[in-house]
């Protein structure tokens, strides 16, 4: 589902990138057509007292070119932070295979498709083709790698790149500026969160991944457009469509994070200095969001005007 765009984190975009040697090769993107760069003013929030101040971006993962985000208000915070913070830090391409290796295939039990109702088989064989994978390759997927490869693929068909996403230029930026990266994750971690979820759920994730793929780029447009004005709350409502299927998912990627961040907020907060954290704008929307928590903890957030 789209949901994972924006709130799964980089490590799943960058899973996608050591696909092609389970996958055989992913879709190319489109090719982008000449775009004018036009502005966008994602939402930022700050959490601060007398000697520390933590600010909240919200990123997207895939991005099309053509958009200015990373000036003014945005630009003025992360310059004056001493450290970024993102969701995890991208390890090489040879430790992320061989850690997909480990998580991804299921030898035993039954062949993938026959996990999933009749009625679903042939649109899921579709997706896996169009997605370059033979039958051989999909069927020992777990249900939740054929989820992330199906709506991948179809989002970079769409134009959308993990290239032009937030962390890459946060990152680039870091390390030019030397400034010292952290992650609030690993990227086992972020893979178990999935790879954790019982079969039954992985399954239905997987069915409800199908049902919303004909919609996929009028949903990922939306929410990129609400991301790029700054409205967290049309962004929520876009992302929780389809979401009441997959409780069990919206729990693991969603609320039981946002739950750990703000712990981690809350400790870091004892510590003087200036902070950036960037994680995937769903964790900043919604009522589950990381400032529903951080308030719980007597910490006030406060959104950043332009």
């Amino acid at each position: 589902m789209l949901k994972k765009l924006l709130v799964s984190g980089a490590a799943l975009a960058f899973a996608f990138a050591g696909a092609p040697a389970l996958a055989q090769q992913a879709a190319p993107a489109a090719p982008a057509a000449a775009v004018a760069t036009r502005d966008a003013d994602p939402a930022l929030w700050v959490v601060k007292d007398d000697d520390t101040t933590i600010y909240l971006f919200g990123t997207v993962h895939v991005l099309k070119p053509g958009l200015s985000w990373f000036d003014e208000a945005v630009k003025t915070a992360f310059d004056k932070s001493d450290t970024l913070v993102l969701e995890m830090i991208e390890p090489d391409p040879a430790t992320m295979q061989a850690l997909m290796m480990k998580m991804v295939i299921n030898l035993d039990g039954p062949n993938l498709s026959a996990q999933l109702p009749e009625e679903k088989r042939a649109a899921f064989a579709a997706a896996m083709s169009e997605a370059g994978t033979p039958a051989a390759g999909y069927e020992r997927f777990d249900p939740w790698f054929a989820s992330l490869v199906i709506t991948l693929t179809k989002v970079a068909k769409l134009g959308y790149d993990p290239n032009q996403g937030a962390e890459k230029t946060l990152t680039a930026a870091a390390k030019a500026a030397e400034k010292p990266i952290v992650g609030l994750e690993t990227a086992e971690e972020q893979l178990g969160f999935f790879d954790k979820l019982p079969q039954a759920v992985q399954v239905k994730y997987l069915e409800v991944t199908l049902d919303q793929l004909p919609k996929t780029g009028e949903m990922l447009d939306k929410m990129v457009e609400s991301w790029a004005k700054g409205d967290p709350d049309t962004l929520a409502a876009v992302m929780n469509e389809g979401m009441a299927e997959t409780p069990e998912v919206n729990k693991a990627i969603l609320v039981d994070r946002n739950v750990r961040w703000a712990d981690w907020i809350a400790e870091r907060m004892k510590k003087p200095g200036t902070v950036f954290i960037a994680v995937g704008a769903g964790h900043l929307a919604g009522p589950d969001s990381v400032q529903t928590y951080l308030a719980a903890r007597k910490l006030k957030t406060e959104r950043v005007k332009y």
